[in-house]
């Protein structure tokens, strides 16, 4: 048995548990120190290397180090570094300071060990430390000195110290000194220092060129990164593997494909293609602009992969929105051998979010678990509740959020998106009051990109405007998606001026401003206007997107602009390119049931070449409510129910179709089949913002504090409005009463509450704004209009569908809604 140890024969194979189990045994280091055989005291043939390279655990090298003191090994100073490069590797540095204080003549060698191991166990404040220890025991540093002294420099004040005592030693322009400058200048964002010192290198190598061109891509200077590659390209120095892989990220980032396939050629041309890193790095890239067959090739072309090849191609397909694909993969990988890491995880969480696959995301979530990578890793954490989130179980997603001990902001910002997806602004706005007032966590763009739209929501004008100004505190407002946000949100708050005003100083590099800015003026009708700065957009060199349709036939849908709109549908494919989807049929069906063109609508739905889906169904069945068309309502509710049959807003809409006709059996009917389903009615409500406070009503609400005062001033503006012409509409009663009680119940729809109540606790002529969460009636719209005339008030109210401004009698819809 003995022999296993001895001169390298019959030695067992490197990935076998036996010799651990030997150097665990007692009877082992017995066998050692009594054996008569010299040959245990001659390093030659004692395999050194074996013992090394077997203590994968700190018991262990312990076990080594009592075998070695022994053995008499431990008096060679090559042996007691090596100690004290073990137990550093195993994350022990206070083991590994034991060892070095325990050795009487210290070398550079171990000296640069010691530094190293601090280094490497993060300890930077002990390595540097430890150099001018060295210094003071007259020990000359060399060239391995510096570079993890220069690594552990955490401030540039000593990074400037060390560099002027490199340059009094005449190694500054060693290659791995020099490239460990270049780093640290790169680090600390002193560019010119780092050039400097690259410019100035008499000899440089390989590392040199990527030690600079890695600087720059890691710390935001792309461009001048891919100015150097040129440079080393002029001077006929080859890109190997680690250049490619340092570039490739920055051209994506920089979303420059063309540099990417000029460094693709360079790769086939000097045979780089199947180099792994290489080959890693160009999945990644080409990912990024969506083009995925290439990824794909370049993922099979690997004669071998690793962990980081897996986790790519997973990455490519899921942030493409081809999850299904990610999942195959993450299943591929496993059969491959592969264990799935952090970044996996994260990858396959969200693919699982965006398949809809809540099975999936109980597997992931006990896989997760199980490995205490939760609790143990934040960025697992965050991709959990963002799935969980997505999936719409935010009551699970919040839970897990509690749970991650050490949030960052991303934390916070995953879990206030995952309410806002969700439709709950209000949880939103308190996670987020908690995260900036009680956790005092500085909000980063991502914030304000996951809360204005939920001020936006609710219609928070005032809360909403303090996000603003805290924005233009951070130099953000420039910014694309934040400016987006705003224009977003001043729109619905019925700010159009302000969302204008916005647009013109957001840089309009894409879609998403125009797409917004549209969104914006349609839903406040101004139809025309929209049509003008879709014109504008494409004379700017702006290609549209299905999104900008989708806003542009819902503003022609609000204004009444039937010729206008079917251009629009009609260009979509034709001239830009961009296929119709479901939505843009709704919009369509939408537009011509405004206008009353049921039947027309009803004949456009039966040719369309896609499966009508419940929002082109539910377009029309809302006109056929509008208009009063019970038969054609019911033919459509009965499409409507095959393909979408739990939905309550559905099943109400066809009872008040039935209800306006007086069809009261009809009107039970739908209201038992609903029951029967487990389906409740959403209760109507409106909000008004009063002293930065938001009010909420619903129809028939009596608990208000207010109650008692609100109700006399409904009353009183009940007279008021009938003397100059108001006259109820009891169509829009849904219940056969008497009409004393419908006046009644339309006199406390929510609109009215919030209306009344914005009344009594505001001064005179001040504009209400009032958010609804259902479409206005025809009643309460006609009796809105002759409050604003009897109180001389401006009373703008935002519904489910677009936003009404009320002046002196008018709407600004033109009784078109």
């Amino acid at each position: 048995m003995l022999r296993l140890l001895i001169g390298g024969r019959f030695l067992p194979n490197h990935k076998s548990n036996y010799f651990p189990n030997i150097l665990s045994s007692g009877r082992f280091l017995h066998t050692q120190t009594s054996s008569s055989d010299d040959s245990w005291t001659n390093n030659r043939d004692l395999n050194i290397d074996l013992l090394f390279h077997s203590c994968t655990k700190t018991h262990l090298a312990k076990r080594l180090h009592a075998l070695l003191i022994v053995l008499g090994k431990i008096q060679s100073l090559f042996i007691s570094t090596r100690l004290v490069n073990l137990y550093a590797n195993l994350g022990n540095i206070s083991l590994s300071q034991q060892t070095f204080d325990q050795i009487p003549q210290k070398d550079v060698y171990t000296w640069n060990s010691m530094i190293s191991a601090y280094v490497h166990n993060g300890a930077h404040t002990d390595a540097i430390t430890c150099l001018y220890k060295m210094l003071t025991f007259e020990v000359k540093p060399d060239f391995y000195t510096f570079p993890p002294v220069i690594k552990a420099c955490r401030d540039i004040n000593n990074g400037k110290m060390i560099h002027a005592w490199i340059s009094k030693t005449g190694l500054e322009w060693d290659v791995f000194v020099a490239a460990s400058l270049v780093h640290m200048y790169c680090r600390f964002g002193i560019f010119d220092a780092a050039y400097g010192i690259f410019t100035n290198m008499p000899f440089r190598d390989m590392g040199c060129w990527n030690a600079i061109i890695s600087g720059f891509c890691q710390n935001g200077k792309g461009e001048k990164a891919l100015q150097i590659l040129d440079e080393m390209k002029f001077e006929g120095i080859k890109l190997d593997s680690v250049t490619v892989s340092t570039v490739l990220p920055i051209c994506a980032q920089m979303d420059d494909m063309s540099q990417g396939r000029l460094i693709h050629l360079y790769v086939i041309k000097h045979g780089l293609e199947s180099d792994l890193f290489v080959g890693n790095a160009f999945i990644n890239f080409y990912a990024k602009f969506g083009e995925l067959i290439i990824s794909q090739k370049f993922f099979d072309s690997l004669v071998t992969r690793d962990l980081v090849s897996w986790n790519s191609i997973i990455s490519a397909y899921e942030q493409n929105g081809n999850p299904d694909r990610a999942l195959w993969f993450f299943r591929e990988m496993q059969k491959d051998g592969f264990a799935p890491d952090l970044l996996t995880l994260v990858s396959v969480a969200s693919s699982i979010a965006q398949s809809r696959d809540t099975r999936g995301s109980k597997c992931v979530h006990g896989f997760i678990l199980r490995r205490s990578w939760f609790v143990k890793d934040v960025i697992i954490g965050n991709a959990v509740v963002d799935m969980y989130a997505k999936l719409g179980n935010v009551e699970n997603a919040r839970e897990l959020f509690e749970r991650i001990s050490i949030k960052d902001v991303v934390s916070w910002n995953t879990m206030i998106t995952g309410y806002g997806q969700n439709g709950l602004a209000s949880d939103a706005i308190e996670v987020f009051q908690n995260m900036v007032e009680k956790n005092f966590v500085t909000p980063n763009q991502g914030t304000w990109a996951s809360i204005i739209p939920a001020y936006a929501h609710i219609g928070a004008l005032k809360e909403g405007q303090k996000c603003h100004s805290n924005v233009l505190k951070t130099g953000l407002i420039l910014d694309l998606y934040i400016g987006t946000c705003l224009i977003d949100f001043y729109g619905k708050c019925g700010k159009v001026k302000d969302a204008m005003l916005l647009f013109d100083e957001v840089p309009k590099t894409n879609s998403v401003p125009w797409n917004a800015v549209i969104s914006c003026l349609g839903i406040h009708g101004h139809g025309e206007t929209c049509l003008k700065l879709f014109e504008n957009m494409i004379e700017s060199g702006t290609h549209p997107d299905a999104i900008t349709f989708i806003s542009l036939l819902s503003a022609c849908s609000h204004s009444g602009l039937i010729e206008q709109g079917e251009q629009c549908f009609n260009a979509m494919e034709k001239d830009y390119g961009v296929k119709p989807g479901l939505k843009h049929y709704g919009c369509y069906v939408d537009m011509l049931g405004r206008a009353g063109e049921l039947e027309k609508a009803y004949d456009f739905i039966k040719s369309m070449p896609l499966t009508p889906d419940a929002s082109v169904w539910g377009a029309l069945l809302g006109a056929c409510r509008i208009y009063g068309n019970t038969d054609l309502g019911k033919v459509v509710s009965e499409k409507l129910l095959e393909v979408d049959e739990g939905n309550v807003g559905y099943y109400v809409l066809l009872s008040n179709i039935y209800a306006n006709a007086g069809k009261w059996e009809g009107v039970n009917r739908v209201r038992l089949m609903a029951n029967e389903k487990g389906l409740k009615k959403t209760p109507g409500w409106s909000s008004v913002e009063i002293d930065k406070r938001m009010e909420v009503f619903y129809t028939g609400n009596y608990s208000h504090s207010k109650c008692e005062e609100i109700y006399k001033e409904l009353e009183d503006l009940m007279m008021k409005i009938k003397v100059i012409g108001y006259v109820p509409d009891y169509s829009f009663v849904l219940q056969d009463v008497e009409e004393d009680e419908k006046e009644r119940i339309l006199m406390s729809h929510s609109e009215r509450l919030a209306i009344a109540y914005g009344i009594i606790s505001t001064p005179p002529k001040t504009v209400i704004r009032i958010f609804k969460n259902l479409r206005v009636c025809g009643d309460c719209h006609n009796a809105t209009k002759f409050i604003s005339k009897v109180t001389e008030r401006e009373i703008v109210v935002r519904d489910s569908n677009r936003f009404h401004n009320f002046k002196d009698g008018v709407c600004s819809c033109g009784d078109y809604w």
